[in-house]
């Protein structure tokens, strides 16, 4: 799997802002932070927050994939250490008779440097028929191919290491901004700024100017009816339902629904489907943020205005209006199908 640039850089927030007084060494205290500093911080900590959860599925996937390698790697190297152990009675005999009355190890002469070196000794034999020639020939290829498997399972053991480790290092940073972006929170009251309670208005009246007023298929309906089925429920780090979801997870279940199979991650989904602007946005279209190249955070367009979502861990699934902050951070969309 290719690895997303962006998802394993370590992901870090400029213009980090105190909350509370912060008394220095030299006994001079900062004034706490302005209402627009502490609503920039928290603003910078979603995206933070969103960069990491992505993060974290990037490496998840890896760390499946390289799981799968190796298991596959080990069973092809135990057929073939398998099929070598029932050969070797054979393969011994041949080599004893063709060096007996010889100090060492016979197999060493074979085994003990590299494959080139051991065909080129069979082939100095004469005194052995072509054909038992042939089998050690073929044996000691199969024994390096054997070799090769089990270095290659080995790779692919750390390979998954590495990536789960990755994935354990993205969830942690996240707990850690979840923690700052709780405590920017009550500075300002309990007052989301990623919420645009003015702009709130009923989906059920129908469309709206931005392209939410279109009559949808019966698949995309089903979609629709899918995700908000699962408001409320909570957001998980790398859920994919049925009790909980991150923001790639639940657009990938309700588009199942449909028939259709999402990628896993935003990086992915951003790719399928036909690219629309803002302004022609229908229901059922994926709707990306903060980055146009590797968007983090992805929710569906489920008409007037508004959009279905998993946000970040402190808050359950939920609709909310695109109006102000999320408008602000948007990079594209898609129609799928």
């Amino acid at each position: 799997m290719t690895r997303n640039p962006e998802s394993t850089r370590r992901l870090t927030t400029v213009g980090f802002v105190a909350l509370g007084a912060v008394v220095l060494s030299s006994g001079v205290a900062l004034a706490d932070p302005s209402e627009s500093e502490a609503r920039q911080r928290y603003e910078e900590l979603q995206q933070e927050l969103s960069e990491l959860n992505e993060a974290y599925n990037t490496a998840k996937e890896d760390h499946a994939a390289a799981e799968a390698r190796r298991d596959d790697l080990k069973e092809q190297w135990e057929e073939a250490r398998d099929e070598l152990d029932e050969r070797s009675g054979r393969i011994s005999t041949i080599v004893q008779s063709a060096y007996t009355g010889t100090s060492g190890d016979s197999f060493e002469i074979f085994f003990g440097g590299d494959a080139d070196n051991a065909l080129q000794n069979i082939a100095d034999l004469d005194h052995i028929s072509q054909g038992q020639q042939d089998m050690l020939a073929d044996y000691i290829v199969d024994a390096e191919h054997a070799e090769n498997l089990y270095n290659e399972a080995q790779e692919a053991e750390e390979s998954a290491a590495e990536a789960l480790s990755e994935a354990e290092d993205a969830q942690a940073q996240g707990e850690s901004a979840l923690d700052e972006q709780a405590e920017v929170l009550e500075s300002l009251g309990g007052v989301d700024p990623t919420v645009d309670e003015g702009a709130a208005v009923d989906s059920a009246t129908g469309g709206s100017a931005d392209g939410g007023s279109a009559a949808v298929s019966g698949d995309v309906q089903a979609v629709l009816d899918f995700a908000r089925a699962q408001i409320g429920k909570p957001y998980v780090w790398g859920g994919t339902g049925p009790d909980g979801y991150d923001c790639s997870g639940l657009t990938q279940a309700a588009w199942a629904q449909a028939g259709v199979s999402l990628p896993r991650t935003t990086y992915d989904q951003v790719n399928v489907g036909t690219p629309v602007s803002r302004d022609q946005v229908q229901p059922g279209d994926l709707l990306f943020f903060y980055s146009a190249s590797a968007p983090s955070h992805v929710g569906i367009y489920s008409g007037n205005g508004k959009m279905i979502h998993g946000s970040n861990p402190s808050k359950p699934l939920e609709e909310v209006s695109l109006a102000a902050y999320w408008d602000g951070v948007f990079t594209g969309a898609v129609r799928v199908g």
